[in-house]
């Protein structure tokens, strides 16, 4: 298979990081999720405390370009700066499949992107996440919305669009519809469809 960058963005909840894995297992691509690309931040000097703040800010003036090169209006930017750097170093590493982080969007010049959202029933996200977590269904409720309200502050923050918009993705799936394996299996039948359509 030619070089591929599988980015996936997901509602909480939803299992896209889940779907992710098991795509990049099958297909023998790198897998980064969250946490990894900040860990690999986090070996630029940008401390871990600094991008988990970042990530709930909100309404803060972005990185300008200056003859001495970027300043930053803040620290969240910075962390910003550092996640785009290293997301393009994934990339260009080799074919993988990257959870989140706005990839799509920091990747939007490459012609080697499939971009891919996974999204299911706020009810269906509620049972998920009491089972993955162990939680009661308050507590289930109260972290998807959270965290539906970080990610997609956050994405509009980069991008100045919402995470769900179907301009900005090749594909959209409900993984309720199938279940997360089958939704892996679903987009592995239409990367390799592609394959061969690029001949």
């Amino acid at each position: 298979m030619k070089h591929l960058v599988v980015t996936i963005g997901c509602e909480y909840g939803a299992g896209g990081p889940q779907i992710g894995k098991m795509l990049a297992k099958t297909l023998h691509f790198e897998f980064y999720d969250r946490d990894l690309v900040d860990s690999v931040v986090a070996k630029l000097g940008v401390e871990k405390d600094l991008v988990e703040k970042a990530d709930v800010k909100k309404n803060v003036p972005y990185a300008f370009d200056t003859t001495l090169g970027p300043r930053y209006a803040n620290l969240t930017n910075r962390v910003i700066s550092a996640q785009f750097q290293v997301i393009h170093d994934m990339a260009e590493k080799s074919s993988c499949v990257i959870i989140g982080r706005s990839s799509n969007y920091i990747l939007q010049d490459r012609d080697d992107v499939l971009n891919v959202f996974i999204y299911a029933p706020k009810e269906v996200r509620i049972n998920s996440i009491m089972e993955q977590m162990h939680v009661n269904r308050k507590k289930a409720e109260e972290l998807i919305d959270y965290n539906d309200e970080q990610l997609h502050s956050r994405h509009k923050y980069i991008t100045g669009t919402y995470r769900g918009d179907r301009k900005e993705r090749h594909i959209m799936m409900d993984s309720s519809l199938l279940g997360w394996e089958k939704t892996a299996q679903a987009l592995l039948m239409m990367i390799e469809m592609l394959e061969e359509k690029a001949g």
